[in-house]
């Protein structure tokens, strides 16, 4: 009998590459959909970088990014009208991906992602990740922002004025907590989300958050830009501006979105990472290495 001669080595890896790609097809990753954060600079190509590193660690997988209100929209159209066009684009994703889609929302965009997912009754997204977005508001630096005084003590007199809630999408989660009874007056975008606010839809709109499967935190004391940084995380300040954290926070005792029964089914993660500025988290390795990537499964 001729004997079998060996594999050469070039043959054992497309043999290698062969299975690869089976079980790519089989297991297939799922879509993942990113969302950008406040784009006035036009850098929405920047979150490229971190559409590659999901490329690289898991071939094959379909990413998008929805083109919607870039630049200077992102920040003159108010959250509620940016909502349906971001809609239109994932609920065209989502019909195409029968197993799900995990959502990756930066900075604003992780405030309009959970206000997407509250209104999205028959959404699929498996994993919500938010990475460094100020999920229960911003009171800090503006001077990224056109429009709005320097300092932050008078920002509430542009944002709770129904100008600054219709040309300013940062007004709609101002959160001034020296000033909570015109945030809960006047702002019609993030108390109401919370149910801070009288919402016959909170009910549906809790019902709809908690469908995903798992909430990912992703911040840090480094970021510079979202204040407090704990916002990241559901923190935020009292009227002394000390840091309470996410289980104290009346939204999270009441319950009032989902967030303690996320939190008791053991579905939030929650990741401290220093020594990343704000524009640069959707470009370090490290924190897709530890915080993303597992969940992209």
């Amino acid at each position: 009998m001729t004997p079998i001669p060996a594999p050469g080595a070039a043959t054992l890896v497309g043999l290698c590459m062969i299975v690869l790609a089976q079980v790519i097809v089989i297991h297939g990753f799922k879509h993942v959909v990113i969302v950008h954060g406040l784009d006035v600079n036009g850098n929405i190509t920047s979150l490229d970088d971190l559409k590659q590193m999901i490329v690289k660690a898991h071939p094959g997988t379909n990413v998008t990014i929805p083109d919607l209100f870039t630049d200077a929209e992102s920040l003159i159209v108010p959250l509620w009208s940016q909502l349906p066009k971001f809609r239109d684009a994932i609920e065209k994703v989502m019909a195409t991906s029968g197993d799900g889609i995990n959502l990756i929302c930066y900075s604003q965009g992780g405030i309009l992602c959970r206000a997407l997912l509250a209104n999205m009754t028959n959404h699929n997204v498996i994993n919500f990740i938010s990475l460094s977005s100020p999920q229960l508001g911003q009171f800090g630096d503006t001077s990224y922002v056109p429009f709005l005084p320097q300092l932050k003590e008078d920002v509430y007199k542009v944002c709770y004025t129904q100008t600054g809630q219709d040309h300013i999408s940062v007004c709609n989660y101002w959160n001034d907590p020296h000033h909570k009874k015109e945030y809960l007056a006047e702002n019609v975008f993030l108390p109401v989300l919370n149910n801070e606010t009288f919402n016959s839809q909170s009910k549906v709109w809790k019902d709809n958050f908690l469908k995903i499967k798992k909430l990912i935190l992703i911040g840090g004391p480094d970021d510079g830009v979202i204040t407090p940084w704990q916002s990241s995380h559901f923190g935020f300040y009292n009227d002394n501006e000390d840091v309470i954290e996410m289980h104290k926070q009346e939204v999270f005792l009441r319950d009032s979105f989902g967030l303690q029964t996320l939190y008791n089914r053991g579905a939030i993660k929650m990741y401290n990472i220093s020594g990343v500025e704000h524009t640069k988290w959707h470009g370090n390795q490290t924190v897709f290495d530890c915080c993303i990537e597992p969940y992209l499964t």
